[in-house]
C-alpha cells in the first residue's frame, strides 16, 4: 500500500507524463507547425542556429531521462554525444553521406559506449554517480584529444553534406527539417518510454529504491537499461549536431558541453521532457548569440540565470506551468 502511494505521488508531481488533453494536443500541433514553418520565413543564419538548438536539445533530453526520470544527475552524456558525432563524421567521410545511416550509426555507437561504461556507474547513486559520469566524460574527451586516428585535438573536418535518397541536402532549411524530424521521433520515443510501466518503475526506484527492491524489482538493472537508452539518444543527438556542422572536435564532448546540458535540465525543469528542451534553446541562445553582444560574458549571464532559476523557479520553466494548471484546478 505504501508503494502505491509513492507511485501516485510521482504521477502527481509529473502530470505531463501521465495524461494528455485536447488542449495539450492542440498546443503541440501549433508548436510543431511553427517549427516546420521556420525555414520559410527566416534566413539561413537563424535556421542554422535553430538546427543546433534542436540537436543540443536531443542531448539535453538524454540528460533529463537520467536526471529527472531516473534520479541520476549526470555529467557524462557529452561523452556519448561525442561518440555519436565522431561516428557520424567517420561514416560520412569514408562510407556514405546518407543521413539515415549516420543517425542510426551514431545511435548505435552511443548505445554501445553507454553499455560498456554504464554497468560500473549505475551501481552508485547521488554525488558518487555524478563524479563517476564526470570521470567517464573526461576520459572519453582525453581519448578524442590524443587519438590521431580521429584527428586528435584538431578534430575531423571535410565531411560532405548529408543526403537523403541520394540527393544532398545543401540548403540549411532542408538540414533543419531533417534534424527536426529526427528530434521529434526521438522525443516521442522517450515520452513513450517514460509513460510505460518501465518508466513508472524508474520513478519508483528514484523515489524509494528499498521498497521497489522489496517488491522484487532489480533497481540496478532498471538503471542500467535507462543509462543505455540515454546513451543511445545522446549518440543520435551527436549525429544530428554534425549533420549541420559537418565538423567535430574534442570540444564537442568536453566538460563545458556536459555542464551546459545539465544546466539546461535545471533551467527547463527536471523530469518534464519538454522543459529541458526549452532550456537547451535558451542556453545556446545565451552562449552563442547574446554572448557576442555583451563582450563575451555569456558564461556570466548563464551563471546569473542559473542562480535566478534556483531561487525563483526551483522547478524550472516547466514548474511555472504546473503551478498555473494546479491553480486552475483548485479554482474550478
Amino acid at each position: 500500500m505504501k508503494v502505491t502511494t509513492t507511485m501516485e505521488r510521482t504521477e502527481t508531481v509529473t502530470p505531463e507524463v501521465t495524461r494528455s488533453s485536447p488542449r495539450k494536443v492542440a498546443l503541440v500541433a501549433a508548436v510543431l507547425a511553427v517549427l516546420v514553418a521556420a525555414p520559410v520565413v527566416l534566413g539561413a543564419y537563424p535556421v542554422t542556429t535553430m538546427t543546433r538548438m534542436l540537436a543540443f536539445a536531443v542531448l539535453v533530453l538524454s540528460v533529463d531521462l537520467l536526471t529527472g526520470v531516473a534520479g541520476l544527475p549526470t555529467l557524462g552524456q557529452a561523452a556519448y554525444f561525442g561518440v555519436g558525432a565522431y561516428t557520424a563524421v567517420l561514416i560520412g567521410l569514408h562510407i556514405t553521406s546518407d543521413a539515415t545511416v549516420q543517425v542510426v550509426a551514431g545511435l548505435a555507437a552511443g548505445l554501445i559506449a553507454a553499455a560498456a561504461t554504464g554497468w560500473v556507474a549505475v551501481r552508485a547513486r547521488g554525488i558518487v554517480f555524478l563524479m563517476l559520469t564526470l570521470a567517464i566524460g573526461e576520459s572519453v574527451h582525453q581519448v578524442a584529444d590524443t587519438w590521431s586516428a580521429v584527428g586528435g585535438s584538431n578534430g575531423l573536418a571535410g565531411m560532405p553534406p548529408i543526403s537523403l535518397f541520394g540527393a544532398p541536402l545543401l540548403a540549411s532549411g532542408f538540414v533543419y527539417w531533417w534534424v527536426l524530424a529526427v528530434a521529434v521521433v526521438l522525443f516521442a520515443a522517450v515520452a513513450l518510454v517514460v509513460r510505460s510501466p518501465y518508466g513508472r518503475t524508474l520513478r519508483g526506484v528514484r523515489d524509494n529504491e528499498a521498497r521497489m527492491r522489496a517488491l522484487g524489482y532489480r533497481p540496478a538493472l532498471a538503471r542500467y537499461g535507462v543509462f543505455c537508452l540515454a546513451g543511445a539518444v545522446a549518440g543520435a543527438g551527436g549525429a544530428l549536431w554534425v549533420a549541420q556542422a559537418r565538423f567535430v572536435s574534442p570540444g564537442d564532448l568536453g566538460f563545458e558541453v556536459a555542464a551546459l546540458a545539465l544546466l539546461s535540465v535545471v533551467i527547463g525543469g527536471s523530469g518534464s521532457l519538454w522543459g529541458p528542451c526549452l532550456g537547451a534553446a535558451l542556453v545556446l541562445l545565451v552562449r552563442d548569440n547574446l554572448s557576442a553582444s555583451i563582450d563575451g560574458h555569456g558564461p556570466l549571464l548563464l551563471g546569473l540565470l542559473f542562480v535566478a532559476v534556483v531561487f525563483v523557479m526551483p522547478r524550472g520553466l516547466a514548474g511555472v506551468r504546473r503551478r498555473k494548471s494546479r491553480g486552475k484546478e483548485r479554482s474550478s
